[in-house]
């Protein structure tokens, strides 16, 4: 989810498209935040892993 949150702002910077600008840092920082969830070992989404 990080990294499409990057590709998306890259996409949305270099062809000056707002929407994708905006859904890739609510990706970004969606992205970060189950990120730092998961590593501090709290269950996200009621699932300890997800593979």
């Amino acid at each position: 989810m990080i990294t499409l949150g990057v590709i998306l702002l890259l996409i949305g910077f270099l062809a000056n498209i707002s929407i994708l600008w905006q859904i890739g840092v609510a990706l970004l920082v969606i992205g970060l935040v189950l990120a730092v969830l998961g590593g501090t070992g709290r269950r996200v989404g009621g699932r300890a892993h997800w593979f």
